[in-house]
């Protein structure tokens, strides 16, 4: 049996709006069961939870976090890409991840549990600035890289 890794995704765009189509859960879902669908060992769902909207099981020994974010980024730039309605020309979906390394807080099965990654997938015109509200910096700064990524997809 092989011990898949665990990626949740939440969904925070800060486009302007009209400049894509708005995405329900279901359809920021969809986004990725389809365009992950050729990676045969990526299984994604539709999850329950207040804050996380995506589970993505994969097997950690074959792929990194880091290179399933690049294919969940791919997969939502392509989606964007496709929409006959886009009024932008260029924007940057950043995928921002962390390992939770501290104890759950609550008993659903869809919360983030110890060791796996919460993942927030990010539509922005300037992911600098983004970062800067974040403090990005000073967030990742006592965590190990091995333990957080940041992942930029420029669509245009």
């Amino acid at each position: 049996m092989v011990a898949m890794t665990r990626m949740l995704l939440s969904h925070n765009c800060t486009l302007p709006p009209g400049q894509v189509s708005a995405l329900s859960r279901d359809d920021f879902a969809h986004v990725f069961i389809a365009g992950l669908k050729p990676h045969t060992d990526i299984q994604c769902s539709l999850i329950e939870n207040p804050h996380w909207v995506v589970e993505v099981l994969f097997d950690g020994e074959k792929k990194s976090p880091t290179s399933v974010a690049e294919l969940v980024a791919q997969s939502l730039a392509a989606q964007r890409l496709a929409e006959p309605e886009k009024q932008i020309d260029s924007h940057t979906v950043m995928l921002l991840g962390g390992m939770k390394t501290t104890p759950v807080s609550g008993t659903s099965p869809t919360s983030l549990q110890t060791g796996e990654w919460g993942v927030d997938v990010v539509e922005t015109i300037s992911p600098e600035q983004f970062l800067a509200g974040l403090n990005w910096d000073t967030v990742i700064a006592d965590k190990p890289p091995e333990q957080i990524f940041k992942v930029l997809h420029v669509v245009e």
